[in-house]
C-alpha cells in the first residue's frame, strides 16, 4: 500500500492529474495521498478534488493534507515535488526588467534572467524539503516535477542523500508530435533522445528499421506542416537533430532567434511558438481557470449533480514509475538523472536526460552514447551555466549567480558583462522579498 506525498499540491490541475493518472493504474487499489502547501485554501481544493477522485476511482485511498509537510510526510514511499515559490509577485519582474535590457523571453522559467531568479527563489525551500525527507521518509523515490528541471535536481544531487529523478512530458509529447508530423501511427515509431531537460535531441528516428530523419525533413519543408513548429525545424535543418522543447521555449536557449527583433518576426508565432512574455502574460489567468474549473466539479457534487470530472490516465511518468515499482511491470522513462558517464561528452558532474529502465529495484539510467559535437556544446554551456547556479546557492556565492547570468546565451547576445551585472543588480532589488539573503 503505497503513500505517496504530493509537495505542492497547491497546484491543483496538476495534482488532479498526478492523482487520476495513479487511481486509474493497474495493481493499486488502495494507498495514501499525503498533499501539502503552505497556501491553505489552495490546499484544501487540492484535498477535496483528491477524495472526489478516490470516490469516483472506487479503489480504498485515503486523502490527507497539512500545510506543514513534516505532519504527513513520515514514511512516504514517494515525495512528488511540484512547488512554486513566489511566481505570482514576481512573474512580471522575470519578464518585464530583462525586456528592458533587450532579453526577450517567450517563457522564462528554466533558463535566462527568469529561470535563473526562479531558481534563486526555488532551491532553499527544495533543500528545506529534502532535509526533512531525509529525517522522514529517507527511503523514498524523489519525483521532482518543479522547474527550472535541470538545476533543481542537481542541487539536490549534490546536497541531499535522497533517490531523486527530474521527470518532465517533453519527450512524450515530442514523439507523439514528430508521428503526427510524419504521419506514421505512434507505435511504429522508435526513437532515441539524449541531452539535457528541454534541451535533449531525437539521435534516432526510425519505423521498421528504416531511418525516417529524410522523411521529417521534407515533411517539414511543407509549410503548413513547418508553421506548426518553425523553430524546431529550423534547428533541425541547420544543426540535424529535433530538439525536445517547444519552439517558443526552446529559442530561450540559444543565441539565434530572439535577439533581434527581424529574427524574431521570422521565426516566432503566438502562444508556445514563441510569443514574447507568453507565460508571464498567461501564466496568472491559467492558474485562475484552473482553480475555478475545480471549484465546478466540487459544487456539482455538493448538489449531487455528475461533477463531469474527466479521468483519463495521461502520459506524465510520475503513475509508470509507481507502477513498475510496486508492481515488478518494467517499463522506460526518459528520466533526469546524474551524469555517470551517461552521456559521453558531456560533463560528469551535472545532469543529463536519458532513458531509464524501472522495475522494482527503482530508476536504472541507460548508456546514450555521445552526441554529435554541435549538440553536445549547446548542452555544456547550459550545464556551465547549472553549475553556477547551484554553485551560488550551496556556497551562498552571490558572484557565481552572476557569472550564471552572464553565460547565458540569450542574455549574452543582447548585453555586455556591465549591462548583465545591471540587470541582475535590479532584479535582486525588485524580488529581495523572496530571495536568500546572500544575494541582498
Amino acid at each position: 500500500m503505497p503513500k505517496i506525498a504530493i509537495i505542492g499540491a497547491g497546484s491543483v490541475m496538476f495534482a488532479k492529474q498526478l492523482m487520476t493518472d495513479i487511481l486509474l493504474t493497474p495493481g493499486l487499489e488502495e494507498g495514501e495521498f499525503a498533499l501539502v502547501d503552505i497556501d491553505a485554501p489552495r490546499l484544501e481544493l487540492a484535498a477535496q478534488m483528491g477524495e472526489l477522485l478516490v470516490s469516483l476511482s472506487g479503489r480504498k485511498w485515503r486523502v490527507t493534507a497539512s500545510t506543514d509537510r513534516r505532519e504527513v510526510m513520515a514514511d512516504s514511499d514517494y515525495i512528488i515535488h511540484t512547488i512554486e515559490v513566489a511566481g505570482l509577485p514576481n512573474v512580471r519582474h522575470d519578464y518585464d526588467i530583462p525586456k528592458k535590457y533587450g532579453v526577450d523571453q517567450c517563457i522564462g522559467d528554466t533558463i535566462g534572467p527568469g529561470g535563473l531568479f526562479k531558481a534563486l527563489r526555488t532551491l532553499p525551500a527544495w533543500l528545506d524539503i529534502l532535509a526533512d525527507a531525509e529525517h522522514l521518509a529517507p527511503n523514498a523515490l524523489v519525483l521532482n516535477y518543479t522547474n527550472p528541471m535541470s538545476i533543481t535536481v542537481l542541487a539536490g544531487i549534490r546536497a541531499s542523500s535522497m533517490a531523486i529523478v527530474g521527470l518532465c512530458h517533453s519527450v512524450q509529447h515530442t514523439s507523439r508530435q514528430l508521428a503526427r508530423y510524419l504521419d506514421v501511427p505512434y507505435e511504429e515509431l522508435v526513437f532515441q533522445v539524449g541531452g539535457i531537460n528541454h534541451v535533449a535531441w531525437f539521435t534516432r528516428l526510425e519505423r521498421h528499421g528504416e531511418d525516417i530523419y529524410p522523411r521529417l525533413r521534407e515533411r517539414g519543408r511543407i509549410p503548413e506542416i513547418y508553421e506548426q513548429d518553425p523553430i524546431r525545424f529550423e534547428t533541425m535543418f541547420q544543426l540535424g537533430a529535433f530538439v525536445t522543447e517547444s519552439s517558443g521555449h526552446f529559442s530561450e536557449y540559444t543565441p539565434w532567434f530572439r535577439k533581434r527583433p527581424d529574427l524574431l518576426k521570422k521565426y516566432a508565432r503566438s502562444g508556445y511558438l514563441g510569443e514574447s512574455g507568453f507565460y508571464a502574460n498567461h501564466w496568472p489567468q491559467w492558474r485562475q481557470a484552473g482553480e475555478f474549473e475545480i471549484k465546478q466539479h466540487l459544487r456539482r457534487q455538493s448538489r449531487g449533480r455528475n461533477p463531469r470530472v474527466k479521468m483519463t490516465r495521461s502520459d506524465e511518468y510520475a503513475s509508470y514509475i509507481i507502477e513498475a515499482m510496486e508492481t515488478n511491470t518494467p517499463t522506460v522513462i526518459y528520466g533526469n538523472v546524474a551524469n555517470t558517464g551517461l552521456i559521453d561528452n558531456l560533463p560528469t558532474d551535472g545532469v543529463v536526460e536519458v532513458a531509464c529502465l524501472v522495475d522494482q529495484r527503482g530508476i536504472q539510467p541507460t548508456h546514450f552514447g555521445k552526441l554529435p559535437t554541435q549538440l553536445a556544446a549547446i548542452n555544456q554551456q547550459h550545464m556551465a551555466f547549472h553549475d553556477l547556479v547551484v554553485t551560488a546557492v550551496l556556497e551562498q556565492d552571490r558572484e557565481a549567480a552572476v557569472h550564471a547570468l552572464m553565460l547565458d546565451p540569450l542574455t549574452a547576445t543582447v548585453c555586455s558583462l556591465e549591462e548583465t551585472r545591471a540587470m541582475f543588480d535590479e532584479m535582486v532589488a525588485a524580488e529581495r522579498m523572496y530571495l536568500p539573503e546572500f544575494l541582498l
